[in-house]
Order: C-alpha cells, then sequence, then structure tokens
C-alpha cells in the first residue's frame, strides 16, 4: 500500500528532441590563456575566480563569467586599449568548468555525486561514467533527470539499471545543458 504513494510522483518518459545550439560560456573554475599580439609580457593563463572574473596585467577585476572566449577578448582589447595602441587579443580556455546553469548535476546514489561541465553531444552513459556508476543501494530505474523545458521544470523516468546492468542501450538518453540527474536509494 505504501508503494501507491510513491507512484504518484508525476514523471514522464524523457522525449530528447533537437540538441540545442549552445555556445561555450566561460563559468568560475575555468582556466583561460589570454594572448596579446605582440605583448608577451602582458600574454598569460589565469584561472576564473569564484567571482566570476579575472585580473591580469593591466587589466582588474573583469568580469569572465557567462561570456564567450571571444567576447572576452573584446572586453580585454577595449580595457587594454588604454596602455597598448590597437591590441589584439586572443582568449583559449584551457580548463573547463563552465557556468552553474549548465554544469550537469548528479545527486543521489551515485558513486561520486558531482556537477560536470556539459559537453555537446553528452549521454546519460557518459555521466553515469563520470560519476563512477551507482552505488549497491541505487535504485537505478526509478532513477529521473530534473529538466528546464520552455521555462518550466519537468521531472522525466531514466533506466539507470536497464543501462549499466542489461546493457539496454535504448535506456541511453541524450543529457542538456542544466540537467539534474537525480538517483533514488532502494527500499529493498
Amino acid at each position: 500500500m505504501m508503494l501507491c504513494a510513491c507512484a504518484a510522483q508525476k514523471t514522464q518518459p524523457l522525449d530528447a528532441g533537437p540538441e540545442p545550439q549552445v555556445d561555450y560560456l566561460i563559468g568560475p573554475g575555468d582556466n583561460v590563456q589570454i594572448i596579446v599580439w605582440r605583448n608577451p609580457e602582458v600574454s598569460l593563463s589565469v584561472p576564473v575566480r569564484p567571482d566570476g572574473r579575472i585580473t591580469t596585467p593591466l587589466v582588474e577585476d573583469l568580469e569572465a563569467s557567462g561570456k564567450t572566449s571571444t567576447q572576452l577578448a573584446r572586453d580585454i582589447e577595449q580595457a587594454l586599449s588604454r596602455y597598448i595602441q590597437q591590441p589584439v587579443v586572443t582568449v583559449i580556455v584551457t580548463g573547463f568548468s563552465g557556468v552553474y546553469d549548465k554544469q550537469i548535476r548528479v545527486i543521489g546514489q551515485a558513486a561520486r555525486p558531482q556537477s560536470l561541465p556539459y559537453r555537446r553531444g553528452m549521454s546519460l552513459m557518459d555521466v553515469l561514467i563520470m560519476v563512477g556508476g551507482v552505488t549497491e543501494f541505487a535504485a537505478g530505474n526509478r532513477a529521473s533527470i530534473i529538466r528546464m523545458v520552455d521555462g518550466k521544470q519537468q521531472q522525466f523516468t531514466v533506466r539507470l539499471n536497464d543501462l549499466l546492468k542489461k546493457g539496454d542501450i535504448t535506456a541511453n538518453v541524450p543529457m542538456r545543458p542544466g540537467d539534474v540527474l537525480v538517483v533514488p536509494e532502494s527500499f529493498f
């Protein structure tokens, strides 16, 4: 009879839809290499601080989070133009975390629950490999993905046990930026 209460949770099968075209946005924890053409003294590699800013020679506390590498390069050029005539800047992201709202979060009975940077073409199997699978206490076929769809939060069922233990590749679904994978504990 307690199982009836559990079944009342509203989930639905996952309809992947087309993969969104997403430009990579720099986020806290990323590392960026800044190359200023013909000015090696101001070219360097810096981390993006937790507040989303970077500091370089001649440019202090510049917002980097939420920008593409090209946008950040133009901002650095503008800041450097006070000191260098017509600076040409290239920004290369060398360490990836991404902005928080685009990361994939894995919570519950994963071997290593964590946030992961989203990568184009990422699947549920890729996420499970990165978190080391699920614990022995996981109720894998009761797992779900929480996803924002058209501005509304929706919950979709996924079959982790079928994917991991039975090799049912049809249970491998595409992930999207901002997804939360919830792996509940089994009740035995």
